[in-house]
């Protein structure tokens, strides 16, 4: 299936970097994924699921938040709002150079950000979320040894997954704006909740959480034995299978005519 390299302008003019995993024929349907914290576009289960549905006839762009992977900026200046941004920036992109999306995925801190960013983009028709905190300061634990050097020094190296990352006490206080649950029971939105019982990195009671305030049409998945990166193949194919099968009932996927994408940018 053709992998379309893409590049977009942020907020802050800074150049965001992506792929548009995009069908064999033609698509019907475009979506937009957003990755876990601190990881990138290319980490597995992004990649495994995004064209498990390009496969399903369904075009996903995912890409590298600012100051992450091969995108600009400097992470530490980033919060969750710049986050909230960069989809909407990128959903732009979209609809200017191949057509709006009608469905946007999230994975872990990313299932937060499309819960909230879904509100802004009018073309969004359907939400997923994977292993995903109800609420976005449910991230601030990662930072529990730190927090006082953060609020006294205003910044603090932390360590994330083996990684060094610079955290400024903006973040911290970004962070507890997006601390409760209005947002979700307001979505408006179809609603599909994937969350393993056995996650131990976000607890499946902030998929319950995410559940219970969101309001019908909703569905709950249990991923069973899943860790919460999906690392394995299987759960991402699964899960890639099940988005299809469910979006299909609330996306119009017709044949409508849509802007071909660029040769040139074809991998």
């Amino acid at each position: 299936m053709p992998r379309i390299k893409t590049d977009f302008k942020n907020a802050n003019g800074e150049l965001l970097t992506g792929l548009l995993e995009t069908p064999d024929r033609q698509s019907r349907a475009y979506a937009l994924f957003a990755h876990c914290f601190t990881c990138s576009k290319d980490i597995a289960a992004a990649s495994r699921i995004t064209r498990g549905l390009a496969g399903k006839g369904i075009a996903v762009l995912r890409f590298d938040f600012t100051g992450l992977g091969n995108s600009d900026g400097d992470f530490a200046n980033t919060n969750f709002s710049s986050n909230l941004q960069d989809l909407i920036h990128a959903a732009r992109y979209l609809e200017e150079n191949y057509s709006a999306p009608s469905l946007i995925i999230g994975h872990s801190l990313g299932g937060a950000a499309v819960l909230a960013a879904a509100h802004s983009i009018d073309s969004i028709k359907a939400v997923v979320t994977i292993g995903a905190p109800a609420t976005a300061n449910h991230v601030e634990h990662l930072f529990a040894d730190t927090k006082d050097e953060i609020i006294s020094r205003h910044l603090a190296k932390v360590n994330l997954a083996g990684r060094q990352f610079t955290i400024k006490k903006q973040f911290l206080d970004d962070l507890n704006s997006y601390n409760d649950v209005e947002h979700i029971a307001q979505l408006g939105k179809a609603l599909l909740v994937f969350h393993s019982p056995v996650d131990e990195t976000v607890s499946i009671d902030e998929a319950a959480k995410i559940y219970s305030a969101a309001r019908h049409p909703k569905s709950f998945i249990s991923l069973d034995k899943a860790d919460h990166l999906l690392s394995r193949r299987e759960d991402s194919e699964y899960v890639s299978n099940v988005i299809a099968s469910w979006a299909s009932h609330y996306l119009e996927l017709d044949n409508r005519k849509r802007k071909i994408p660029p040769a040139q940018h074809r991998q």
